[in-house]
């Protein structure tokens, strides 16, 4: 709860009209410091139904002071000396909650509106005063908003804007370093490096007939998972919550959004569109103009959390999840193996996937001089996801170390599902782990990521949405592939009903016969793998399937890169 005055409403309307009467400027900038100081200091970082009230009145605050400003602007400019940087100050903190809005409901609706504030800001020019001011950190509030505006465009695929933004950042950090010999100077490049890595991340590039960069988004369209058959018998399983944790070694980043994390969010969210409906006085959205749609499911990021940390989230989120529900946790980490040998084969024999380890130091010793029989600490072994198991679980585990999640157990009969990357890839294939991983981007863009293991960079507009349209033909027929077969595992057909789930499952079955029909992929560590095993002859090796690789691979004019018998060459 939020810290109350003892004073009662009337002295607080008294004081509060004697305070407007000195200099309503500094009560503005007082109180919305002192309101976010309480909301730091009370609001749970977990939890979906706590931060609703604390939202709901920061809403109100800043739209009454944005009302405010408005009402009374030409008073507060020539007596008070209201700047202009101040109102963009307001107008900022309205488009960062919106995009807080958007973490917390997953909403990608709430994008849009913060996208909405942070371009009017530019486009009126609030900060543009700050530069002729001494004050540093007027100028670092200016860069704040720019860092950002910048990730909801990214969030928002408009990438053209970014790159404008990425310009004129780099401007003002070079004015703000020239002007102020400041110790962060470092800090704010190292900002650019990672924002133009990230822009730089996909592999392939398409291209419109004026060589013109084509924006794609990978969010789930209206057609993009393959439709259920009529009469088809799956689970009524819905996916309500994500973990997407990303603690992966060197990989590009920005803003604590590695670009495994960014892709799989985007492959858990639908497309966005704009909010017609207006907000209420609690800032929340009226329930008769929502959208009929069924809503996103609701995601933590995480990025490189302790155990602890890591452990607190996924429990919130098994506490809260609704009956008929699935969890999905997305791990994107270095792997962790195992050291010394064992007699047994447990859940926390085979390593499993680094935690964040807090500089490496516990207790005051190093990590290397623990005992060697002892188990690595600050790593998320599969015997710690076992008590989460007594609910529907969807595991995705991208690492050199995968595999330490094949030995799962079901120990509660409840429908749990574990997709494994390859632990390695091969050596011909240009590395490219810090631009993300390649199972990862399979799952999020399964098209690019089939040009990019077939030595494409960049195609035409029209090829691409050929080649997608032949894509959600393959993806129609795994999927019958999937609901037909006879000895496929029940947990798998149990998530098939719900669309970002088989959209997954699909996709990874494409994956998989992709780099098994490949000629480099050729040893057992290049595939991926999964818990229950699939039935290779009836999914991943399938003669259908293959047979509409090969096609793919024609269409592309890169057949030569595989196989044409894969099953005489086992």
């Amino acid at each position: 709860m939020l810290h109350t005055s003892p004073l009662s409403a009337e002295a607080k309307s008294v004081q509060f009209t004697l305070l407007t009467l000195s200099n309503p400027v500094k009560i503005m900038e007082t109180l919305r410091i002192e309101f976010e100081e309480k909301c730091k200091r009370d609001l749970p970082q977990y939890g979906q139904k706590q931060w609703q009230s604390y939202f709901g009145r920061t809403f109100d605050v800043y739209t009454k002071l944005w009302k405010f400003q408005q009402q009374h602007r030409q008073v507060l400019d020539n007596r008070y000396g209201l700047k202009r940087w101040q109102i963009g100050e307001i107008a900022s903190k309205i488009g960062q909650l919106y995009y807080h809005y958007y973490l917390r409901t997953s909403e990608t609706s709430y994008l849009n509106e913060a996208f909405s504030f942070y371009s009017a800001i530019r486009q009126r020019s609030y900060y543009s005063q700050v530069n002729k001011e001494d004050r540093p950190e007027l100028v670092v509030k200016k860069l704040r908003y720019y860092a950002r505006f910048i990730v909801v465009c990214l969030l928002l695929n408009k990438m053209d804007v970014v790159k404008e933004l990425v310009k004129e950042l780099s401007d003002e950090i070079e004015d703000y370093t020239h002007r102020f010999n400041t110790e962060d100077q470092v800090e704010w490049n190292l900002v650019l490096q990672e924002v133009a890595a990230f822009i730089e991340a996909d592999p392939v590039m398409v291209l419109n007939d004026d060589n013109t960069i084509v924006i794609t988004s990978n969010r789930l369209a209206e057609t993009g998972a393959p439709l259920l058959e009529q009469g088809m018998i799956v689970g009524q399983l819905s996916l309500a919550d994500a973990l997407i944790i990303g603690n992966c070694n060197n990989q590009v980043k920005f803003s604590e959004l590695t670009v495994d994390m960014f892709r799989m969010l985007q492959a858990l969210e639908r497309e966005p569109m704009n909010l017609a409906s207006q907000m209420n006085k609690s800032g929340m959205q009226e329930s008769a103009d929502k959208p009929t749609r069924r809503e996103n499911p609701h995601k933590y990021l995480l990025y490189k959390p302790t155990f602890s940390q890591l452990y607190t989230f996924l429990a919130a989120s098994f506490k809260e999840l609704p009956a008929n529900s699935v969890l999905l946790i997305y791990l994107s980490a270095t792997g962790v193996f195992p050291t010394g040998r064992s007699d047994s084969e447990g859940p926390y024999d085979f390593g499993g996937v680094l935690t964040n380890s807090n500089r490496d130091i516990i207790n005051g010793d190093a990590m290397h001089k623990r005992n060697q029989s002892h188990k690595e600490m600050h790593c998320l072994h599969p015997g710690d996801l076992y008590p989460f198991t007594r609910k529907p679980l969807f595991i995705i585990v991208d690492s050199s170390n995968s595999v330490a999640y094949k030995n799962f157990t079901n120990l509660f009969g409840q429908p749990l599902v574990c997709l494994l990357s390859p632990t390695a890839y091969p050596k011909a294939l240009q590395d490219q782990s810090q631009r993300g991983s390649l199972f990862t981007l399979f799952l999020n863009n399964p098209l690019m990521a089939f040009l990019f293991v077939s030595g494409l960079s960049s195609m035409r507009r029209s090829l691409w949405e050929k080649c997608q349209e032949y894509l959600r033909k393959i993806n129609r027929d795994i999927a019958q592939l999937l609901t037909h077969s006879r000895s496929i595992d029940q947990a798998f057909l149990q998530f098939f009903g719900d669309e970002f789930l088989r959209l997954l499952l699909t996709r990874f079955v494409f994956c998989s016969a992709t780099m098994r029909m490949h000629k480099i992929f050729r040893e057992t560590r290049n595939y991926p793998e999964s818990y229950p095993q699939l039935p290779r002859d009836e999914t991943v090796e399938n003669p259908h399937l293959q047979k509409h690789i090969l096609e793919l691979a024609s269409i592309l004019d890169v057949r030569n890169v595989f196989f044409e018998n894969t099953l005489d060459d086992y």
